[in-house]
């Protein structure tokens, strides 16, 4: 008895016939895990790439203007929208502000618009460097709520952000009779 069961053992140790499905069975989850990862991570860097490039039209759009309509600046912020695309813009929040930067250094919003976000007033902090007495900054800031596809259960939706500073290009825009200087 003790030999046959050694001699069972013995076969059952050299047979590699289900080695493969084994390691399959082992490696699988794993690899999956590591392919829908990856393509998860790369839709949020698309989508994060999105929002800066659409917080970075929005300055630019209206730092190329001297006088902004109403409908101009509908024109600005669906322009500037349209960048997200293929996500949806239900998600997005835009924001375009013109500051003022007096004599002292001290920044002020001028004016505001945003469409799914909100508007900014009173006295702003800026970057030092962009602190330049005497002159108008226009601050463009986009907001995105990412939703995984496949992820949502562990991390909920994750807000993208970005802002861009820029110098008017000819002189700061006036926005419904409201000068910016």
């Amino acid at each position: 008895m003790i030999i046959r069961m050694r001699n069972m053992l013995e076969r059952f140790g050299g047979d590699s016939r289900g080695v493969s499905a084994v390691e399959f069975a082992l490696l699988a989850p794993l690899m999956i895990t590591l392919y829908v990862g990856c393509a998860e991570i790369s839709e949020a860097v698309g989508a994060d790439r999105k929002v800066s490039l659409t917080a970075a039209a929005l300055a630019n759009l209206a730092a190329q203007v001297t006088t902004i309509s109403t409908s101009d600046m509908s024109n600005i912020l669906d322009a500037s929208s349209a960048i997200i695309a293929p996500y949806s813009t239900s998600q997005l929040s835009i924001t375009l502000s013109c500051i003022g930067i007096d004599a002292s250094g001290k920044a002020t919003v001028k004016w505001s618009v945003t469409r799914g976000g909100t508007a900014r007033s009173g006295t702003v902090t800026i970057p030092a460097a962009l602190a330049v007495p005497n002159s108008q900054l226009l601050f463009g800031e986009a907001s995105y709520q990412y939703q995984p596809s496949i992820g949502y259960t562990v991390t909920g939706p994750i807000t993208l952000s970005d802002h861009m500073y820029m110098a008017p290009r000819i002189s700061a825009p006036t926005y419904n009779s409201t000068a910016c200087t």
